[in-house]
């Protein structure tokens, strides 16, 4: 039985950044990776003109440099998932494909701040990343990565995402092949150097597509994290519980997750944990007959086993656990320090013992 742990990864959207995880349809043309407008985020109409798909599709051949495109597929502005362009492009080094998406988002809400968060390259190997703010207030995020974080494949993927202070979104994406799965790479870089990718989506020429959509609602304001659920408080528990040898490198925490990075001088290793309340729903299907049961009711199954994200020699070691009240603490150890590196050791710096240790400690609960 294998207990469902959420790792940080999963704090990241995949309209930002990503999971790596190569579901979906190989070889279709790359969509955009965030669809911000429909019924439910914007009005039906803005206070510009309507464009139609092929006006969009025009706007993005009309920035980019010399070279020919085809395989062009687009949206309108009046369509119901937001305006977009895609097009294969050969600047005389191989094709590419490059798409670009224009949404509405409410600029000071927590969704904006997801989609611009910086990956943590524990669990996103890139290349290189930096954030912004433009004399205009807009904000930018730039991501080299590859496609897959495990780099099965060489394909790469450049990402640019702006917020506007009046709440639109450019959402561009390039690769070094003519699709973004499922094509053989073509070139050993995308086609547009980061400067004119960071050129492309601050352009001015997006703002008639911007004009054309209607705002988005403003966010519902966010309710308090549920017990257990603010990261720096799980992360100063986490630390409290690490047996002493373990000396922490480095470390992060968000919503209901943190983890470490600890070395005992025999090499790094990654320990994460997850705190979620009222999780008695999946008491059944991952606490069976099997699980241990403590006197105070709490359950506990442990798991040994490969990697997460294919690191070479990859082990991981996880106590699950769900109390009497619903609250589910899964801590997992790694031999390495990253999801995607490979293995620094043997075995994960913790013993199963101490993982156990750590999930069912009283000080998760409050106590």
């Amino acid at each position: 039985m294998d207990g469902s742990v959420v790792g940080f990864g999963a704090s990241y959207p995949s309209g930002a950044f990503g999971d790596g995880s190569g579901q979906g349809s190989a070889g279709l043309a790359a969509q955009p990776k965030v669809k911000e407008t429909g019924p439910s985020t914007k009005s039906s109409s803005g206070k510009g003109p309507q464009l139609s798909a092929q006006q969009v599709i025009e706007r993005l051949e009309e920035m980019l440099p010399e070279g020919k495109v085809s395989g062009q597929e687009g949206r309108g502005t009046a369509d119901q998932f937001g305006p977009y362009a895609y097009l294969i492009f050969d600047d005389g080094k191989g094709e590419a494909a490059i798409s670009v998406s224009i949404g509405t988002i409410d600029p000071r809400g927590k969704r904006a701040e997801q989609h611009l968060k910086l990956p943590d390259k524990i669990f996103v190997p890139y290349v290189s990343c930096w954030k912004e703010t433009l004399t205009d207030g807009s904000r930018l995020t730039v991501v080299c990565r590859y496609e897959y974080s495990d780099k099965r494949v060489d394909t790469k993927w450049w990402h640019a995402y702006l917020v506007t202070p009046d709440g639109y979104t450019v959402d561009a994406s390039e690769w070094n092949a003519p699709a973004q799965k499922g094509a053989a790479v073509s070139r050993d870089e995308p086609p547009l150097t980061v400067g004119q990718l960071r050129a492309l989506v601050i352009s001015d020429e997006w703002r008639p597509v911007m004009n054309a959509l209607g705002k988005a609602a403003p966010e519902p304001v966010q309710q308090p994290p549920a017990q257990g659920q603010d990261g720096q408080a799980i992360l100063r528990k986490l630390r409290s519980l690490l047996p002493v040898s373990a000396k922490v490198a480095s470390e992060r925490g968000d919503d209901g997750y943190a983890y470490v990075v600890v070395n005992d001088g025999k090499g790094a290793s990654l320990v994460q944990v997850n705190v979620q309340p009222n999780m008695s729903g999946v008491e059944e299907e991952l606490f069976g007959s099997g699980a241990e049961v403590l006197p105070d009711g709490t359950k506990v199954v442990t798991h040994r086993g490969p990697g997460e994200k294919g690191g070479a020699g990859v082990v991981m070691w996880t106590a699950d656990t769900i109390r009497t009240d619903g609250l589910r603490v899964v801590v997992s150890a790694f031999n390495s320090g990253s999801h995607h590196a490979a293995a620094t050791r043997q075995t994960p710096a913790l013993t199963m013992q101490q993982l156990k240790s750590i999930a069912t400690s009283g000080k998760w609960a409050g106590k």
